[in-house]
């Protein structure tokens, strides 16, 4: 379904493109929307147009949109407490300043936690994250300090979630993304069942930069004013300032500042996810640009953006940019086909246990792989999908020499298992580890269901 009116393809992309060639950064979308309209879209294969991606903390600004449309429809406000709106889930011995915590608190991660309070809070308090939160020991007086704190927003979506009587996902599916015509969004969720709200949300492409639009627009999309325009610019001014990030590289657009869940940045402002999920919105361009990646290098964008795109964008591009935007591919395995092997999985891998069975059968364009309990579909000169426990995979592999490799990607994530098979020993590793742990079954499971445990 087409969200936003296409235009003629952006010349400044062409730089864009050799940049992140450069910079050896792993894309697998990106789509540029320039006063309304898309001028350019491309997706590295295997993925593709139609496929949500994991957006990790990008899900962040999402919650901050339901905060706001909860306040304005008069339901929430900056001011309240948490220990007011979820008095259940507050510990006996709640500290003075624990009991002062408001949504605006959590919004500018400004409660006074040293850093993440994410796993102390689940080690405090195993079956209650919101009561393991306000247990984590403060350092910093409340409104002072801004401390990147993923437990705010998990906070922020049950408070959401008391006062519309709604789930996240229901709520945000009833109130922006149906208006929007966006559909597909998928959700992974702690063992609760509750939405985790600074992570989990999958979305097209194309979902992510017509949210961008919406922000641009102040909350507006076609005829309705989704979002109130006065939340839209207060989730998107700056309300503190941010430091540097200890175990983060070091990236001048998140030192610019922190709003209600947005990143100020150089130019503009964005939403952010872990591997660089980017939305990025610039007012003063009229420009939104939507990414979903797996990289590595955390400085990379969006300084390839302002290194490339706002120099020309409004250059114009020719049909050879249109053909390299329509042919974007990952690197694809090389090699010979047509064998069969059995091994078992070295014990230093942590994608699977050590000792899980490997069976490798050919079939006519591949193989079919058993990797313990999953039936994998893997191609040879191509990609081939399969769905072993409900979250598709999509594989290519092939023989070199007398070594078997194969790419596994967990294609609406960043994520992809490299295999190999080499005698009767297998390894399976992760191009970067998921971030809710390391188990391939888990993550292809439907629905994806952990402890609330992503930094």
């Amino acid at each position: 379904m087409e969200l936003l009116p296409r235009g003629e393809v952006l010349g400044a992309v062409d730089g864009l493109l050799d940049g992140i060639r450069r910079r050896g950064v792993e894309c697998h979308s990106l789509m540029v929307v320039h006063r309304g309209r898309v001028v350019a879209e491309g997706w590295w294969a295997p993925y593709s147009a139609d496929r949500v991606h994991l957006l990790y903390s990008l899900t962040k600004s999402f919650t901050s949109i339901a905060v706001g449309m909860a306040i304005g429809d008069g339901l929430l406000a900056l001011d309240d407490r948490v220990v007011d709106v979820l008095p259940e889930h507050v510990p006996a011995d709640v500290s003075e300043q624990g009991r002062r915590i408001t949504v605006d608190h959590l919004l500018s991660m400004t409660v006074g936690h040293e850093l993440d309070s994410l796993e102390e809070a689940w080690r405090l308090e195993p079956a209650d994250l919101v009561k393991g939160f306000l247990r984590v020991p403060f350092v910093a007086a409340e409104g002072t300090r801004h401390a990147y704190d993923n437990a705010t927003t998990f906070v922020l979506a049950r408070m959401v979630e008391r006062v519309t009587g709604q789930g996240l996902p229901e709520y945000l599916d009833e109130r922006l993304f149906k208006p929007m015509g966006i559909e597909h969004a998928e959700w992974d969720r702690v063992a609760s069942g509750n939405a985790f709200g600074f992570h989990g949300l999958h979305l097209r492409t194309e979902a992510i930069a017509a949210f961008g639009e919406l922000l641009l627009r102040g909350g507006r999309w076609g005829d309705e004013q989704l979002v109130p325009r006065e939340w839209v610019e207060l989730a998107t001014t700056k309300h503190v300032d941010t430091l540097p990030h200890p175990e983060w590289s070091e990236n001048a657009d998140f030192l610019c500042g922190y709003g209600y869940q947005f990143w100020m940045s150089r130019h503009g402002y964005h939403g952010n996810g872990a591997y660089e999920q980017y939305c990025v919105v610039v007012p003063s361009h009229e420009l939104v640009v939507a990414v979903t990646a797996t990289i590595q290098q955390d400085d990379a964008l969006p300084g390839l953006l302002w290194d490339h795109l706002l120099p020309a964008i409004d250059t114009p591009a020719d049909d050879a940019l249109a053909d390299r935007l329509r042919n974007l591919s990952l690197a694809t395995i090389d090699g010979t086909a047509a064998r069969s092997a059995e091994a078992k999985i070295d014990d230093t891998c942590d994608v699977l246990p050590g000792g899980t069975s490997v069976i490798l059968d050919p079939v006519d364009g591949g193989w079919t792989l058993q990797l313990g309990p999953l039936t994998i579909d893997v191609g040879y000169g191509d990609w081939r999908e399969s769905s072993p426990l409900g979250r598709p995979i999509v594989a290519m592999g092939a023989w070199q020499d007398d070594t078997y490799v194969a790419d596994l990607y967990v294609i609406t994530t960043p994520h992809r298992v490299r295999l190999t098979i080499d005698g009767g020993t297998a390894t399976a590793n992760w191009n970067v580890q998921p971030l809710t742990g390391p188990d391939l079954v888990k993550h292809v499971r439907e629905p994806l269901m952990t402890r609330p445990d992503v930094s």
